[in-house]
This record gives C-alpha cells, structure tokens and sequence, in this order.
C-alpha cells in the first residue's frame, strides 16, 4: 500500500484506518470497532497474527520480569479481555496485582468473565476509563504494559504523558503494537496477507469485514519502529529501546521513569 505512515510529530489523532476524521471522531468509531469484536478478540489476533501474537504477548511478560512479591503493581492499559493481565500475575506466582483498563465495557465483560474462571478475580481488577486520562494519583504503579492498544487512542501523546505520570520513580513502560516489516521479501507478503486475506477471513468467519480492515489500517499509519521510540523519549521516559519480533511484524517497546 502506498498510505504514509504517521511518524513522531502525530498523525493518528485523525485517522481512522485511512480515513481522515475531524477531532473527536476517532474515539466513537474504534470503540464501536471494538464493540463488534470484544466475543472473538482472541480470534482477531490469531487471524491478523498467524497465532504469533500469544508468542510475543509471552516476550513481553518475560521481558517485564514481574517479581514474586506482594505488592507490586502493574497497570495493563487497552487490556480489556484481561491476555496480558493474567500472563503477569501467573508469571509473578499470584503475587502481583494488575489493574486492567479500558475504554470499552465490552471487552471488560469479557475480561472479568475470564478473571472468574480461572480463579484470578482477586488479583486482577477492570476499570473503564481513557488511557489519555487515567483515574489514578501519581506515581500509582510499578509498571505500564499496553499491548495491541497504543495505535487505537487518539492522542497517543496524551496516552504516554499519563503513562509517565502513574508510574512510580523506577517504573517500567513496555507496548507491544505491531509494527514496520523490516525484512524485503517478508514485508510484501505481510502486506499482501494483511490487505487482501484477513478482511476476508474476518467476513467468513465473523460477518465483519470492515473492522478488520480498519484494524489493518492502523497498523499501516501507525508510526515506525524509531518514531515512536521517540514519542516515548518525548513523554519523559529514558533508555527506550524495543525488540522486533517476526522481522518486525510486531515491536516491544521498552522506556523507565528514572
């Protein structure tokens, strides 16, 4: 596709897939996306992903590293269905507890109905609310994890700014987001696939064309792998770096409040 990217100096905040939309607009339309896919949102991931998403949701636990004490405390924002919530706390041996945040209340269903059957509703809470105005005092967590989620807000500068502001002094930021291909021969065919099969796929399977296709969309304007590291540094935060996984398929993004 020949649609630009949007880089560091913003972009997003008036696009939805791409289509450019007034100011305000954006939000109403992904939460109506999201809305239509909150039931099979694991489905969604398998079929944008090829299943590598469960992979690279895994790296991004790992690389956090949550410590098997209590007390410690991770935001998981854009994390309704509670994927990344649930790694953590299990990878902290039921020590950690993780506030799930989201914007939509669909997928928060989905979420706190998963918490329940796997016992873990005690360790793992569900907030509505906007990832550009997070509900929380200052220096309120441990870590920040977003996964799948940064391209949908508006504002993602807004988003990183309250990132920063929440998380303790020695807090760690890390998004996971699909991301540039990196690799000649990979990035064609990863086009191609995105493009043409997954909005079918999503048809087929779903009756849902056109959330899937806006869903890939995002992806394509979605700022670089180097821009968005800056957005990161922008909002405050230091040593950022990430991780391509797949050839750059998909990125972990990592930065410290230091």
């Amino acid at each position: 596709m020949t649609e630009p990217r949007t880089t560091a100096r913003g972009g997003m905040e008036n696009s939805f897939g791409f289509r450019s939309v007034p100011a305000g607009e954006k939000q109403p339309l992904v939460d109506e996306v999201f809305h239509k896919v909150a039931k099979r949102y694991d489905l969604m991931n398998d079929l944008m992903s090829g299943g590598l998403h469960r992979l690279w949701k895994d790296a991004l636990v790992s690389w956090l590293n949550p410590p098997r004490r209590a007390g410690w405390t991770c935001l998981d924002v854009a994390g309704g269905t509670g994927d990344i919530a649930f790694r953590i706390v299990e990878a902290s041996g039921n020590a950690a507890h993780v506030t799930v945040l989201d914007i939509n209340g669909s997928m928060l269903a989905v979420g706190r109905e998963r918490a329940a059957k796997r016992g873990l509703s005690e360790h793992v809470s569900f907030v509505e609310a906007n990832a550009e105005e997070l509900p929380f005092p200052d220096e309120s967590f441990d870590a920040y994890t977003i996964a799948f989620g940064i391209r949908n807000v508006p504002r993602i500068d807004r988003a990183l700014s309250e990132a920063y502001r929440v998380l303790k002094p020695g807090g760690r930021f890390l998004c996971l987001e699909f991301s540039e291909v990196d690799m000649p021969m990979l990035d064609r065919a990863y086009e191609a696939w995105s493009f043409n099969a997954i909005p079918a796929i999503g048809k087929a399977v779903t009756g849902d064309e056109d959330s899937y296709r806006y869903l890939v969309e995002s992806i394509r304007k979605f700022p670089n792998q180097n821009d968005f590291a800056r957005m990161i540094e922008a909002a405050g935060f230091e040593r950022a770096t990430f991780r391509n996984h797949s050839g750059g398929i998909a990125a972990l993004h990592s930065g410290w409040k230091l």
